[in-house]
């Protein structure tokens, strides 16, 4: 049987037992009335849905207004992606991310047989009954709606992510997709983009991607029903007590840098050599990128480039480098790899990926990624190792007789003066002035020489109690043993 021959039998499978349901009216479900702003009226201060649309080199975000009205005029467009969530701005963002409307699974490999296998499993329970199910050509999306929509606060992204990981490998099995193997199963985070409704599927404009309403709306709760305990979601509260506008008076310097002009927060930019390190496995011909896994294993790399603080148009060159050797491992003409896959993966390439974990990215490329071990033991048992390798080599003791690094006794001067000229400036910016290491910033930044803080001025500190021999070793003896509070120093 051929793809759209398989394509024409899946849609009368489910024709025969499901309401086909029209693009707007699907996502009229999906998104209720009410949902968005109004076009026109910011005052409603409600965030929006948003469109990508990749046509030839370029990838255009269109917002989605409460009327709806984007959903009809990009019908039949050939390549138009759309997630369940609202966000607050243009950009399809972890970080504009506000509410999530339901959760969508892609699955892979599906023929008539696995068709049938997952209609019998939602059927008796063995997986959750999705909301609709949608034909995207090669397999389904499983839409799970929710009867109300999820606050996407921080750190419930990274809950409901495991939470739909552990779905994921629930309902991807062996009786529900042709791709058997663990390593095959394709997991997308809550952030991913699906066809949109309407539009074309990767078997032309002939064959557009069609919804069918399959069930009622669900609930987190009832999911919960088919994941692991440890990935259960149940609290959905905000964890911080203050309001923003609360925040806003009582944090008024990180209210503006964050909110009013969204700087970044301070972090770490990790070596360039993760990022040459994920490229070279990409291209590994044995354990790199196979057919399933190119889209995540990009995706991947979007995110590395930002951890790393390569430039993005680096990036981008680097991504469409790989698509000649991505597109040569397709399977059939309707899976080739194109440069629409390349810069809908660059989505990635923002600031709220720079904590992509390494658990979820050797999850969704495929590619294993072991964890750095110490051979296998943990930091105690290394450290005693390390210090018995020392007293072996040093039995007499060991002493740093050279002192401490030259010039490193200045650094404290260094970012209290650097701060003294730059009263607003950040821990950033004095890195980038001083370069000094960004942990000896932060361990200096607050530091005053006076006891005023809480801190104490070790000029201060009488330490005639300490005496050393003519080696410099500490002496320990009865006649001068420090008081509690000469102790209390330390």
């Amino acid at each position: 049987m051929t793809d759209v021959e398989l394509y024409i039998e899946k849609n009368k499978m489910l024709s025969e037992r499901f309401e086909k349901v029209l693009p707007f009216d699907f996502y009229r479900d999906v998104f209720p009335e009410g949902s968005f702003e109004r076009a026109g009226h910011p005052e409603d201060e409600k965030a929006n849905g948003v469109i990508t649309v990749i046509e030839k080199d370029f990838a255009k975000n269109h917002i989605v207004f409460d009327d709806l009205a984007a959903i009809n005029e990009l019908q039949g467009v050939e390549f138009a992606v759309m997630s369940p969530v609202s966000y607050s701005g243009r950009n399809r963002t972890a970080q504009n991310a506000r509410w999530l409307y339901g959760i969508t699974i892609d699955l892979d490999g599906v023929e008539l047989p696995q068709l049938r296998d997952v209609l019998y499993q939602m059927q008796n329970k063995v997986i959750p009954q999705c909301t609709y199910c949608i034909n995207s050509g090669h397999g389904l999306h499983l839409y799970y709606l929710f009867e109300k929509p999820i606050p996407l606060y921080k750190h419930l992204q990274d809950r409901f992510r495991d939470f739909k990981y552990n779905l994921i490998s629930g309902i991807w099995n062996r009786f529900t997709s042709t791709y058997t193997e663990r390593d095959e199963v394709q997991y997308q985070g809550i952030f991913q983009g699906f066809r949109l409704v309407g539009s074309q599927s990767k078997l032309g404009k002939d064959f557009p991607v069609v919804a069918f309403r399959t069930g009622k709306k669900t609930s987190v709760e009832y999911l919960n029903e088919f994941v692991s305990d440890e990935f259960r979601v149940t609290d959905f509260s905000y964890q911080s007590d203050l309001t923003l506008s609360e925040a806003k008076k009582k944090y008024p310097e990180w209210y503006q840098e964050r909110i009013v002009e969204g700087k970044r927060k301070g972090r770490w930019t990790v070596k360039r050599d993760l990022y040459d390190w994920w490229l070279r496995k990409i291209k590994d011909k044995t354990n790199g990128a196979r057919v399933g896994h190119r889209y995540s294993c990009l995706s991947v790399l979007a995110a590395y480039g930002v951890k790393c603080d390569i430039d993005e148009d680096e990036v981008l060159n680097d991504a469409l480098s790989l698509l000649p050797f991505l597109d040569e491992m397709s399977d059939d003409e309707h899976n080739r790899f194109t440069k629409r896959d390349v810069l809908d993966a660059m989505n990635l390439y923002q600031e709220s990926y720079v904590n992509f974990p390494r658990a979820e990215a050797e999850r969704v490329s495929g590619i294993s990624m072991p964890a750095n071990k110490r051979n296998g033991r943990n930091q105690k048992i290394h450290l005693q190792i390390a210090r018995a390798t020392r007293d072996i080599l040093h039995p007499e003791g060991w002493q740093n007789k050279e002192g401490r690094p030259k010039g490193s006794g200045t650094a404290t001067e260094k970012v209290r003066a650097w701060r003294e000229e730059h009263p607003e400036g950040t821990k950033a910016q004095c890195n980038r002035d001083t370069k000094l290491d960004p942990k000896t910033i932060r361990k200096w930044w607050d530091w005053k020489p006076s006891d005023e803080d809480g801190c104490i001025n070790v000029d201060d500190i009488n330490l005639d109690f300490i005496k050393t021999d003519e080696n410099g070793y500490m002496i320990i003896s009865d006649d001068f043993l420090p008081t509690s509070e000469q102790l209390d120093l330390f």
